[in-house]
């Protein structure tokens, strides 16, 4: 096939090149691209089908023809969507790597800049959401680097994509693209401006549709609540959402702790809830000395890589960020970088970084090997639940380790090196 050219003319080949039958490479090169040319259009022909069956629903949800027409007329799935719908990350990025990128230096004295840059509007929402204004900047600077990077994906191509592509959740991206659709019919932004990630997060602070119809604001007063142009108005859409998912003003996220010697660590498990002032009857202080400002303040204790890594007690802040990012590491980053920005120092305690968490692939070999020494945890599934972590802690205290129910790949390796004493 190397000896044709990309418009299918004849190179003429030297010498030394072996001889084919007449035609032959000619008709395998057309036979070729007829295969390609009919599997795309099978593709195609699939996903027109996909767009026409919307647009009943596109209508009932308001939508024009016009409006439908020009979005959809021509489109095609995204491939980068597909390719990264299909693509399983089989490793896990420790949380020190992922806090020395998130909270750099340069994130936080950027942080700064904005801070003053934006004094009066932060201030204004801060005042009208009560939703401290360093949150609001921290997420901003999480989920896009402060407006640097929004994604490259036009969100309702990519939502297409994954309603029609993806193996789960077909429903739900249905109803996203809906959303979408409806955003661009309501005059906020144009289609062609409508970029954002793979997934369908959008502007300035990565709101999915269906957020932005329930959270998003006109901060500016022009008529359109647009995330991705006008920065006042992704800011105050941020506070919004957080301060209706519950967000107690003027109180932080949480504080780095020091543990007593002989701490029961089973109370560690990210769902015991007590005071601070019950914590610090137990010995739990906070890693600066100085006294926790309300000891009636509900917290839990939580040790994002175990024993080995500083320790937290996580207030009701902490867990409205989670709303936003469910991920642990998005939640402290965001907290830890709102502190940076403040004036906060960096965080006291150490990661021991050997100590790296497990693969799933990993995790499923962990929960085998616990289930095989009678610490039932259920399914080896490669997830980590509560059930594999009391298996952890039951196989820790019976080894007379540390039970802080953590699954690392020194964890791994002692229960392995097990098997040959």
């Amino acid at each position: 096939m190397d000896c044709f050219k990309r418009d299918g003319t004849r190179i003429e080949a030297g010498n030394t090149q072996p001889k084919h039958r007449p035609g032959f490479a000619r008709n395998l090169l057309a036979a070729a691209l007829l295969t390609l040319t009919t599997a795309t259009a099978q593709a195609d022909a699939g996903f027109n089908r996909f767009i026409k069956d919307l647009w009943p629903d596109a209508r009932a949800a308001g939508i024009s023809t016009a409006t439908f027409n020009h979005i959809f007329t021509g489109m095609d799935p995204d491939p980068d969507t597909v390719r990264l719908m299909d693509k399983q990350s089989e490793f896990v990025k420790p949380i020190w790597d992922y806090l020395d990128s998130a909270v750099s230096d340069a994130r936080v004295e950027r942080g700064q800049e904005l801070l003053r840059e934006y004094d009066s509007v932060l201030a204004n929402i801060e005042s009208h959401y009560g939703v401290d204004r360093e949150a609001v900047l921290a997420i901003w600077g999480m989920e896009t680097n402060y407006g640097g990077f929004m994604g490259k994906h036009n969100v309702i191509r990519a939502l297409a994509t994954l309603a029609y592509e993806a193996p789960r959740r077909r429903d739900y991206w249905r109803r996203e693209l809906l959303k979408a659709v409806s955003v661009v019919q309501g005059g906020h932004v144009r289609f062609e401006d409508m970029e954002g990630s793979w997934a369908g997060a959008m502007g300035h602070t990565q709101f999915m549709p269906s957020s932005w119809e329930a959270y998003a604001k006109d901060y500016n007063g022009d008529g359109r609540r647009d995330i991705w142009t006008s920065i006042p108005d992704a800011l105050a859409s941020t506070a919004y959402y957080l301060q209706k998912h519950g967000w107690q003003t003027g109180k932080t996220w949480g504080y780095e702790v020091t543990l007593p010697a002989g701490f029961d660590f089973h109370l560690a498990d990210d769902k015991t809830t007590m005071t601070v002032g019950e914590w610090s009857r137990r010995g739990v202080s906070r890693v600066n000395g100085r006294d926790f400002p309300r000891a009636s303040d509900r917290a839990i204790l939580v040790m994002p890589a175990g024993a080995s890594g500083p320790a937290f007690l996580m207030l009701k802040n902490f867990y409205v960020i989670k709303r936003y990012n469910h991920s642990t590491s998005y939640a402290l980053a965001v907290g830890h970088l709102a502190d940076r920005i403040i004036g906060g120092g960096p965080l006291a305690g150490d990661w021991s970084r050997e100590y790296l968490p497990l693969s799933r692939t990993e995790t499923s070999e962990l929960q085998r090997e616990l289930n095989r020494r009678g610490f039932h945890v259920g399914e080896a599934d490669g997830r980590v639940g509560p059930a594999t972590r009391r298996g952890i802690r039951a196989y820790q205290k019976a080894r007379g380790l540390i039970p802080d129910g953590y699954p690392s790949v020194v964890l791994l390796a002692r229960i392995k090196l097990d098997s040959y004493n």
